[in-house]
């Protein structure tokens, strides 16, 4: 999460954190970075948070596009668990990532 956010702050996660202000799976790991990362420990305690981080670096690995990953991640997780983070959508290809 901390090494790619260019990807991860476009991935919603759907532990209800967004309760707690979160606003992608990049905040469940990242609090801040400003002068450095400040690191925010829900989601090293959270399967949920794990699971959809680690899929998508695996999916970011392989080479799947972050627009890809995240329509898979929402199909995933979204039937399951109803609420989720008020994630941005990615930037169209070729016009930003």
């Amino acid at each position: 999460a901390a090494r790619h956010p260019e990807v991860i702050s476009y991935i919603p996660c759907f532990c209800g954190c967004e309760r707690g202000g979160h606003k992608s799976n990049e905040s469940c790991f990242v609090a801040s970075r400003h002068n450095g990362i400040t690191w925010d420990n829900h989601g090293i305690n959270c399967e949920i948070c794990l699971r959809v981080a680690l899929e998508t670096m695996q999916m970011s690995k392989a080479g799947a596009s972050t627009a890809d990953i995240r329509k898979l991640i929402e199909a995933k997780y979204a039937s399951s668990f109803p609420g989720h983070t008020p994630t941005p959508m990615p930037p169209v290809r070729g016009k930003g990532i």
